[in-house]
Formats: structure tokens, C-alpha cells, sequence
């Protein structure tokens, strides 16, 4: 019987295999793992350039804009809304008209296209955040996005981590206050909350006592798995 022999073109195909399929799967992987664990995403103190001059300390600090006003989705949606380009001109079409920081935004309004706004607060699409129901607990926008009201510049000042959630979860009291006042970014956490029976430690779910805000709602943040990844 007649040995049986590979063709000569087969002797490329572990280094095509190489090529065409090991190496872009691992550049892949190393690329997702890269973009997703920079500082951008993960670390306190991301600041992004964005488009527009747009200062929160201006609009939410010295104006005192409320927060809902241009996330408007806020209350009702597990996303806070980018405000489009009109809402910011319910204002600019009278004020700084000739502004040359907002020509941009003219720009935007005159040919009907976004202004492509640079996203600062980035959870990973497997974590399940729903801001309405936070809201509705009356957890203060302070507690995730810090003093947004002294920001010329918005940054990232808390990590977003499972455990940094975690840990408001177990113990939420000191993040709740009437819902009502979420906006208030001056709020004390002392004054927030009338009484909180949330163990610091981890307990299990069905034998902690829940926290009061002061308007007499009664708040346990889940700490099973599906809390978060559904």
C-alpha cells in the first residue's frame, strides 16, 4: 500500500492558522483587556477633553440648574440622558449668543446633528445599573458623581467597582435621603437619613433590617448576583 503523503501546500497551514487566527484572537483579547482596564475606565480622577467648554460648575453651581433639567431621563429610565442640542438652546438662543464657546453647539442645532459629548462614567456592559430605581430610593446623585456643582470639568470620583457598590448595598443609610432632594449636592448624609439598620458587614439578605429615609421608605439594596447581572 502507498504511503499516504500531505500535499506540499500543507505544510502552511499551522503557520497560516498562526496568523490568521491565533494571533488576531489574542490581539483581541489583550486589546479588550487594554482599552477597558485604563485608567479611563477604571481609576478615580478620569477628566476627559470634551467638544464643548461646557462647565457643570457654572450651569448646576452658580446657576443652580437643577441636575433633572437637562438628564431628564433620570427619574424614569435605567439611563441619565445626554441632554440634546436643544435643551441647551431653551437658553442659547438668547444668552451668549455670540459666544464663541458655543459655536459648536450652533453648529450642532443648525445641521441637525449631536454634538459627540465624551462619556466619563463607563460600566461595563454586564453590570446592570438602572438610575430610576436609585433615585426612587433616594440615593443622592453626590453619593456616585461627588460635588458635580464645583466641576468646571467633569471627572470620575469614585471607582465603580463591584465592591465599592457592595458596599453601599449593605449599607445604604448614609446615601439616602428624602427623593426629593437627590439633586441636592450640599445635602448632609447625617441629615438625610431618620434611622438605618443596615449592618456594615455583610449578612444575609432575608435577616438584614432595612434603612428609613426621611420620608418613611424603606430601602434593601439587594446583594444577590441578578441585583446587578441579569
Amino acid at each position: 500500500m502507498a504511503r499516504f503523503l500531505f500535499p506540499r501546500w500543507a505544510n502552511k497551514v499551522v503557520p497560516l492558522g498562526l496568523l490568521f487566527g491565533v494571533l488576531p484572537l489574542g490581539a483581541a483579547v489583550v486589546g479588550g483587556f487594554w482599552y477597558y482596564g485604563t485608567n479611563k475606565h477604571i481609576e478615580v480622577g478620569y477628566q476627559p477633553e470634551q467638544p464643548v467648554d461646557y462647565s457643570h460648575k457654572l450651569h448646576a453651581g452658580d446657576l443652580g440648574i437643577d441636575c433633572r433639567y437637562c438628564h431628564n431621563t433620570v427619574e424614569v429610565s435605567a439611563f441619565a440622558a445626554v441632554p440634546p442640542t436643544e435643551t441647551c438652546m431653551n437658553c442659547h438662543a438668547k444668552v451668549r449668543r455670540d459666544s464663541e464657546k458655543l459655536l459648536l453647539v450652533q453648529e450642532s442645532w443648525a445641521n441637525d446633528e449631536p454634538i459627540p459629548w465624551v462619556r466619563v462614567h463607563n460600566l461595563p456592559d454586564y453590570a446592570y445599573f438602572d438610575h430610576s430605581a436609585h433615585l426612587a430610593a433616594g440615593v443622592g446623585c453626590v453619593s456616585c458623581h461627588g460635588r458635580v456643582d464645583q466641576m468646571p470639568k467633569v471627572r470620575q470620583v469614585a471607582p465603580l467597582s463591584m465592591g465599592w457598590c457592595l458596599d453601599c448595598h449593605r449599607n445604604p443609610g448614609p446615601h439616602l435621603r428624602n427623593p426629593a432632594d437627590v439633586t441636592k449636592m450640599d445635602m448632609a448624609p447625617s441629615t438625610a437619613v431618620m434611622a438605618a439598620g443596615v449592618p456594615a458587614s455583610p449578612e444575609p439578605y432575608q435577616d438584614r433590617v432595612p434603612a428609613v429615609t426621611t420620608s418613611g421608605r424603606q430601602v434593601q439594596a439587594p446583594l444577590h448576583c441578578s441585583g446587578c447581572h441579569r
